[in-house]
């Protein structure tokens, strides 16, 4: 097999979009088209959504409702925890009923929850509101993984994450901007109409234009016991774990620079809002542009454990150049190192987030939700667990950011060292081996 872990055209299912057993070629390019990546984009998009164009809001719910500011945070952390536990909870359902009902069933449960927020009474009833959002947000997350892994293998399936990487991470970038204009023409309960009205558009287009990517032959038929027997077995494959470990903790790291970042350039380094907001924006856009430079020059070219070591490499060098940068060691620096810094980081994970999802997908075909919700939910709770830590010694110092995203991708790269052994091709799974070597998850090399 080539180094980017294509075969030849005739041999390669990872060339091409799998058809299933009913499914003829016509339907499976159908499948494929621009409108199912916008579909799926806007599923993935959910989270961002649903989180960055609430937060301008945050510091009017706190009037309105007349609760203190922290029992206000809690609404961002509840629907964070629901977006984590959901999706132990809807991967495995799909996997036993099929990705089409359960996402309806979530999509239209998280189109109700979202309207109860817009017309919650008290804080307590709010965080109850954005629980119930998270939890059930967390199907559009889950599945629309689980959908590129019924129709993808190998590369075509990283040259597919990394498309959706496109749509997601626009989202960060024109979510609080949204949000601030929503705040000019009316109070933060539109905020959530608003997202009520999104969250109806996804389900007409799912409900229009999605078709069942899993067919019944390959459905599980047990309960929870099977469920949670599929995900003792992912767990059980060391390169899985590593893989999702290493996503999980890349992930935490770019938490910790959501959660710390307008402290750090607007109170530290003195930067206006707008500055701030621009230059969240340049490292979203970061993110973007690496995240296609991935899927359309690198992958097919470069085996993908090459590519995600130079993604994790540089995240740990640039959270080491801002903790330098933080403690002084590198005399006064002002705005423009760091925020080189933050950007170089913001990028790496253009490469790093769709090549982790895609090489541990690639050892699984049988409980692609099972093994869509380990990678998510492992992602949303170390991520959850990082970003409180940031603020850890107050909004005046950069140290316990730097700290937390150098520890992260430590952590990150040890653990892809350490589990996933890229220097072995035959276990790694790096070279994006052919279906039949990634059904056999545990595999020991």
């Amino acid at each position: 097999m080539p180094e980017g872990g294509a075969s030849t055209p005739h041999a390669s299912p990872a060339a091409v979009p799998r058809t299933g057993p009913s499914g003829p070629p016509t339907r499976a390019r159908r499948r494929t088209g621009p409108l199912l990546t916008l579909v799926l984009g806007g599923l993935t998009a959910t989270p961002p959504l649903a989180m960055d164009m609430y937060l301008p809001s945050l510091p009017e719910v706190t009037r309105s409702l007349h609760a203190p500011a922290a029992t206000v945070q809690l609404t961002l952390t509840a629907c964070l925890a629901g977006m984590a536990l959901g999706q132990l909870v809807v991967g495995p359902m799909s996997d036993r009923w099929g990705r089409r009902r359960p996402l309806l069933a979530g999509l239209a449960v998280y189109v109700l929850a979202t309207a109860l927020c817009a017309f919650a009474p008290t804080v307590e009833f709010l965080v109850a509101f954005r629980l119930a959002q998270g939890l059930a947000g967390a199907a559009g997350i889950v599945i629309a993984r689980a959908v590129v892994r019924d129709l993808y293998d190998g590369v075509a399936m990283a040259r597919f994450f990394s498309s959706l990487m496109l749509i997601s991470g626009v989202a960060p970038i024109v979510a609080p901007l949204i949000g601030g204009q929503i705040l000019r023409v009316t109070d933060w309960r539109g905020v959530f109409v608003v997202l009520t009205a999104v969250g109806l558009l996804l389900g007409a287009a799912v409900l229009t234009r999605l078709p069942e990517t899993l067919p019944a032959a390959g459905r599980h038929g047990g309960g929870v016991g099977e469920a949670l027997g599929a995900m003792r077995r992912l767990l059980a494959d060391r390169v899985f774990t590593g893989y999702t470990l290493a996503g999980g903790f890349a992930f935490a790291a770019l938490f910790a620079y959501i959660s710390a970042s307008p402290f750090v350039i607007q109170e530290i380094y003195g930067a206006s809002p707008q500055t701030f907001a621009l230059l969240f924006g340049l490292n979203s856009v970061g993110l973007v542009v690496a995240g296609q430079i991935n899927g359309k020059v690198l992958v097919g070219r470069v085996r993908l454990d090459r590519v995600l070591a130079v993604g994790l490499t540089l995240i740990v060098l640039a959270a080491t150049a801002l903790l330098l940068m933080a403690y002084g060691v590198l005399g006064e620096a002002g705005l423009a190192p760091v925020a080189a810094a933050l950007f170089v980081l913001m990028s790496a994970m253009g490469i790093t987030l769709p090549n982790t999802q895609a090489l541990a997908l690639t050892r699984t075909r049988h409980s692609a939700g099972s093994a869509s919700a380990l990678l998510g939910a492992t992602s949303f709770l170390i991520g959850a667990v990082a970003s409180p830590l940031v603020g850890i010694a107050g909004e005046h110092t950069a140290v316990p950011m730097a700290v937390v995203q150098l520890a992260a991708a430590l952590v990150a790269l040890a653990c892809f060292a350490g589990l996933c052994r890229p220097w072995n091709t035959r276990g790694s799974g790096g070279a994006l081996p052919s279906p039949r070597g990634a059904e056999s998850p545990g595999e020991e090399s």
